[in-house]
This record gives C-alpha cells, sequence and structure tokens, in this order.
C-alpha cells in the first residue's frame, strides 16, 4: 500500500532497485547526493547532477524537465555512502520562475521497478525558495527507509550544497546551472497552459474581399470564421519560444495525473499493457486521456463507428477556438503521447533485463546450480521470462504507434501550409495570407523505435527564439564540409521561404548577410523572386552596414516601447517583422560584427528582429567562450537527421529532419512567385 508522507516522515523501503519519479508543472532539475553517516557530501564526486548524471548505484537525467525519473540501486552504493538526498532546482538565466512558489507543489514518488508506488511526498508550502530537498534515502541498522524532507533554500543550489558541507558549492552550482543551460538550449519548449477565456486576446477574421483586394490571396487558409487569438509578443518560456494559447497539456490530463501519483504513462512498465486498450482488444483512436472540450464546439467527428469497430481518428480532435489552434493542439498531444508510451516502452524493457540480471545472479551464487541442469534450467526459465515481458511490451508500444500513425495520417492532409510539410497538396493551392499563423513547422521529429511514426516540430510565431542551421558534422553524415555547407544554406533558405510564405504582404522582411559570396547559388530562389528588402550584403562594409542598421532598429524600438511611446518612431519606420540569415559565421565578421550578432540574439525577437544563423561551431572556436552564449540562445537545427534535440517531458533524443524541398519539385518557387506579387500589389 502507498503510503503518503507529509513532511518529516518515514517509510521503510521493501526494495534496493528504485526508482524516484518526479513531476511538476514547470521544467526543473533534478539532482542528488550521497552523504556519509553523519549526511556530510565528501566532494563534488559525490554529487550526481546533470553535468555528471551518473554515480555507482545512482543515475539522474541529463536535462531540465517537468518530469524525471531517477534510478537507485541501493545495494551498488559504496560502503561508505549512508544518505542520497534528492534535490530540486529552479533553472537560472532562462527566463523562466524564479522561486517555487510562482509553480505548482512538486510531486515526488518512491516506486519499484515495476511501477509499485512505496511512498510520495507533495512538496508544499514552499515560497522564496529556488532549491529544495525533496525526500532522502537513508540507512538505518542495516535497512533503507525514505523520509519527506521538502526543506527549501532561497539561496538557491548553493546554498543547498554549502548546507550539506560541501566546500565547493559555489562553483558546483555554477556549472550544474551551465550544464542545464546547454540542456535547455536543445530543448524543444512544451506549450505552458492556457490562458482563461476572460484573459484571452481574441481577433477577428478579415473581412471577405474580392480577388483584386486580398493582395494575392483569399480568405486565410482554413479560415472557417471563429475567432484567433492574437499574435502579439508574449512572455518567454524558459526554452525561449513563445507560450501558446491553446496546450492541451495544462494538467488536467489524466495521464499527467497518473504520473503525479506515481502511476506509469501511457504503458504499465511490468505488465506491458497500454493506459488505452486491453490486451487482445481493438485499438482505440479516441485518445480518452487527451483533453478534447472546448468553446466553440468542437470539431466534425467522423462518421460513427460500426457496432464493435473502434472510433476513427479525426484531424482537429483537440481543444482550442479555431480549427488551426486544434491541429496545432492536436499535433502536441501526439509529441506527447509518443514522447510518454516510448518512456514506458524503455522503463519495461529495463524492468525486465534487471528482473533477468536478479534472477540469474541468485542462481549463479548457488554452486551447486552451476554444476547441474537445474542451474540450466533456472538460466532458461529467467530469459524465457525477460523474452516475454519485452513482447509484451513491445506490442503495448505498437498498439499505441498503430494509434499514433492512424491519427497522423488524417492529421498531416488537413494541416494549413504554415504546419504542412513541403510535399503536401496543401501548397499548390496556396492564397497570401492576410493574418499570422500560430506556428510554424520547422521540420519532423521521431524516435528510434518509432521510425514511420513522424511528429511534425511546431514553434510559435513571432519567433521568439533565434535559428542556427549547424554547417558542421553531425550525425552518422556522410557529407563532406562543402556538401554540408550547401545543405545547411539551402536549409536555411526553404525556412526563410517559409517564414515569407505564412506572413501577410508587408509584414515580414528577410536581409542576408554572405560576406564572401559563397551562397549566392543556393540564395537564388530569394533574390530572384525579389523578395528579399534588398540584395545579399557583401564584404565587411556590407556586414557592418547591415548589422549597424539593425542594431538601431532594435535601439529605438526598445526606447519606443520602454517610454511608452510606440508610436514616436520616425516617419516612415517599417514596423515588420525582420529576418537576418548570416552564412558563413565567422568568415568575414570582426569582433564588433560579433558583438553586435550577440547583441541581435539576445534583444532582437522581443522587438521583432529574428536572427538565422547558418555556421559550423568549430569554426569559431577561435573566439572561444565568448559565443557560448550567442550558440545557446539559438536553436540548433541541422540540414540531415540528426538526435540533438529532447522533449521537456522525459527528455528522450528526438531525431530531427529538416523541411526539404522534394527533388524536382517547384513548389518553392512558385510560392515565392505568389509572394512577391502580393507585395508588389499591397504596394501599389
Amino acid at each position: 500500500m502507498t503510503a503518503e508522507l507529509v513532511r518529516g516522515q518515514n517509510h521503510p523501503l521493501p526494495e534496493v532497485r528504485l526508482e524516484i519519479r518526479v513531476s511538476a508543472g514547470t521544467p526543473i532539475v533534478a539532482g542528488a547526493t550521497l552523504g556519509d553517516e553523519h549526511g556530510r557530501v565528501q566532494g563534488v564526486e559525490w554529487v550526481a547532477h546533470p553535468g555528471a548524471p551518473t554515480l555507482p548505484g545512482l543515475e539522474v537525467p541529463r536535462q531540465a524537465a517537468a518530469d524525471h525519473r531517477l534510478a537507485v540501486d541501493l545495494d551498488a552504493l559504496a560502503p561508505s555512502v549512508h544518505r542520497v538526498t534528492v534535490l530540486l532546482a529552479l533553472p537560472t538565466g532562462t527566463g523562466g520562475p524564479a522561486r517555487f512558489g510562482a509553480v505548482a507543489a512538486p510531486f515526488v514518488a518512491v516506486t519499484g521497478l515495476d511501477g509499485t508506488e512505496v511512498a510520495s511526498y507533495t512538496i508544499t508550502d514552499l515560497e522564496p525558495e529556488s532549491a529544495v530537498v525533496a525526500l532522502e534515502l537513508y540507512r538505518r541498522q542495516g535497512a533503507w527507509k525514505v523520509r519527506a524532507v521538502g526543506q527549501g533554500y532561497a539561496g538557491g543550489l548553493a546554498a543547498l550544497l554549502a548546507d550539506q558541507g560541501l566546500p565547493q558549492a559555489q562553483q558546483l552550482a555554477g556549472s550544474i546551472n551551465e550544464a542545464v543551460a546547454q540542456g535547455l538550449a536543445r530543448s524543444v519548449a512544451a506549450p505552458p497552459p492556457r490562458l482563461p477565456d476572460a484573459d484571452r486576446p481574441h481577433r477577428t477574421t478579415a473581412p471577405a474581399t474580392g480577388p483584386d483586394e486580398t493582395h494575392g490571396g483569399a480568405t486565410p487558409q482554413g479560415a472557417t470564421g471563429n475567432p484567433v487569438p492574437s499574435q502579439g509578443h508574449q512572455p518567454t518560456s524558459p526554452y525561449g519560444t513563445t507560450p501558446p494559447y491553446g496546450s492541451p497539456h495544462d494538467g488536467t490530463r489524466p495521464d499527467h495525473a497518473a504520473a503525479q501519483h506515481g502511476g506509469t504513462t501511457p504503458a504499465d512498465p511490468a505488465a506491458g499493457q497500454p493506459a488505452s486498450a486491453t490486451a487482445g482488444g481493438p485499438v482505440n483512436y479516441s485518445h480518452p486521456g487527451r483533453q478534447t472540450t472546448a468553446p466553440p464546439p468542437p470539431p466534425p467527428t467522423a462518421p460513427p463507428a460500426q457496432p464493435g469497430q473502434p472510433a476513427r481518428p479525426v484531424a482537429g480532435d483537440a481543444t482550442g477556438w479555431s480549427m488551426e489552434e486544434r491541429l496545432y493542439n492536436q499535433v502536441w498531444g501526439m509529441f506527447e503521447d509518443l514522447a510518454r508510451t516510448t518512456a514506458a516502452y524503455r522503463s519495461a524493457v529495463d524492468f525486465a533485463e534487471s528482473r533477468m540480471e536478479q534472477e540469474l545472479d541468485k542462481v549463479l551464487s548457488d554452486p551447486r546450480s552451476r554444476i547441474s541442469g537445474q542451474g540450466d534450467a533456472a538460466r532458461e526459465a529467467a530469459r524465457a521470462k525477460h523474452a516475454q515481458l519485452v513482447d509484451q511490451a513491445r506490442a503495448a508500444l505498437d498498439r499505441d504507434l498503430a494509434q499514433l500513425g492512424a491519427e497522423a495520417d488524417v492529421v498531416e492532409p488537413a494541416l494549413p501550409p504554415a504546419y504542412a510539410s513541403w510535399d503536401n497538396p496543401v501548397w499548390h493551392g496556396y492564397r497570401v495570407p492576410m493574418e499570422i499563423p500560430m506556428a510554424l513547422r520547422l521540420g519532423d521529429l521521431h524516435l528510434p523505435e518509432s521510425e514511420d511514426v513522424r511528429i511534425p516540430m511546431l514553434v510559435r510565431l513571432p519567433l521568439e527564439r533565434g535559428l542556427w542551421i549547424d554547417s558542421g558534422r553531425s550525425g552518422d553524415s556522410l557529407a563532406d564540409t562543402d556538401e554540408l555547407r550547401r545543405l545547411a544554406l539551402d536549409t536555411a533558405v526553404a525556412l526563410a521561404a517559409r517564414l515569407l510564405a505564412v506572413y501577410p504582404p508587408g509584414e515580414f522582411a528577410v536581409h542576408v548577410v554572405d560576406p564572401a559570396g559563397a551562397g549566392s547559388s543556393a540564395l537564388a530562389p530569394l533574390t530572384q523572386a525579389g523578395v528579399l528588402a534588398g540584395p545579399p550584403a557583401t564584404g565587411a562594409a556590407g556586414v557592418s552596414e547591415v548589422l549597424g542598421r539593425l542594431t538601431q532598429r532594435v535601439d529605438l524600438v526598445q526606447m519606443a516601447v520602454r517610454g511608452g511611446a510606440a508610436d514616436a518612431l520616425p516617419p516612415g519606420f517599417d514596423t515588420a517583422e525582420q529576418l537576418l540569415i548570416v552564412n558563413d559565421f565567422p568568415h568575414g565578421f570582426d569582433d564588433r560584427a560579433v558583438t553586435q550578432l550577440r547583441y541581435l540574439a539576445d534583444e532582437g525577437p522581443a522587438v521583432g528582429v529574428h536572427l538565422m544563423m547558418v555556421a559550423d561551431r568549430q569554426d569559431a572556436a577561435a573566439y572561444g567562450p565568448l559565443l557560448d552564449p550567442l550558440w545557446r540562445s539559438l536553436m540548433r537545427l541541422t540540414p540531415t537527421p540528426d538526435d540533438h534535440l529532447a522533449d521537456p517531458w522525459v527528455g528522450h533524443a528526438w531525431t530531427y529532419e529538416p523541411s526539404t524541398i522534394p527533388p524536382g519539385s517547384t513548389v518553392m518557387h512558385d510560392v515565392l512567385a505568389r509572394v512577391a506579387e502580393a507585395r508588389r500589389s499591397w504596394n501599389r
């Protein structure tokens, strides 16, 4: 029976191999310290944290996330270790909450490897604290117990570690924060909770006009007459992207609640069964764990299923005020579902392997078993049980993947251009929109266990974080350096074309800095269509002129906004969003230009100036750590498939694939031609 602990209460631990599950409403850091019989930490090597996540008998997550799993093997700890202290902290310098009093109370559960909950603790009564000791596992008279602690520290990790007797507390806290910042830089942000209906801004759909008045397009793609949320700048999330209004993951999901109370999601690792289907039964496509009710009335549902047949998936079957928002939320729901079902599968496989190891150790510990037929039979039985558990887990995963695959098959064709891949037929009927969409597709994400289930990678608009197209070698790519640079610039051009295509005429401008002129052929689609704000800047003088102009723009808008005089900008000031594409960095950039780039990356997004870097970090190694904040402030994308992105729920390494133009297709040229025509019509 589960023990729900209160502060100071303890409970015996019946097992030595455990999982500690942490659930919070915002990304937090999870770590652990090892203590001697007096509870003191002997040195930094006794601390497991994102920068050093593994110690004998202990493993902690490698990044900040909303949900964590820590693995503990008490028998594998050194004899001098008498205490394992679980600590939680809020990331610093990320723009997120600075105190636990501003977030939901963290929930911590100690479970067996099969998911059976032993004890749980909800950490309440925190206010200014930014770090907290959640639990401690301690040895008493040869037996292990767990105690709920809940001791918070307003001084953060440094104060917490110093309180445990660590002399290098300040330095270690700094290195932990640095490791967390690097992990957050590669993370995809989860949408935060929906705003209350009363606080939700609305924007009316553009009135219907004749063909000559739409500037290249009639009613925006997918317009239904429902109110669409405002696209003004919103507060920055810890990952640097704009918080969406319509998150399907607002803490009301039953599977999230299960995680907070120690349950496994969406499958039980021990039994290998999915939460949404019974063994041998039909696949349930209705997603009972995903919230699907919100005004306006839900989208049309699929035809009623025949008796005995499961309901089929429906595009737009999520919360939202418009079809665009419902599709956006549905894609995020699929992303989270795939992350969690894969985590359950991996946990089940780990449990099966741990159980087999325990049974084999028990057999081999008896000399009589090692030399008799009884030992061989026991080994075969252990391996058979392992195979059975793995097969059960795989069957559960396959059922969930079938459900998500069926949903992806109906969602992908229904996506509007901003969310659609370049090979989607929706582009053939493209019209220049009159409103900014909620989000933009940057590519696809998938996991090794689910190669056939691709999740669109959507980021909110306007961009609240610059993009870095990495032209260096990554993953298993066999392309040479020149080929990678060409592919990286092609990827940047395709993303710029997509941004131009989804903004109304006159509301988005693209500048290019190409100091050596090496990217002229790749930039041809933009230059030939005439959609750039000016010719690509070359040479030191061109680089200086463009960077100086955009830096001055950021200064002017910041002063106007801070002074409450946004209408006092100079006459003729271009209020459109600005994108700067920087090719072949750092070649052709002096120290002043590098400083301006860092300034644009940090301050530009808040005032509508965005940065897209095409660069190889190794080429800029001569600058040393000076550029580390620049790389971390940008979202890294690759021109070839690479598993460098992480989800915010369980921290899987997702393989990212860019959204590329199909070979031989003229879709991008056609779209840019319509954008150029709409601009000419707009400027008449």
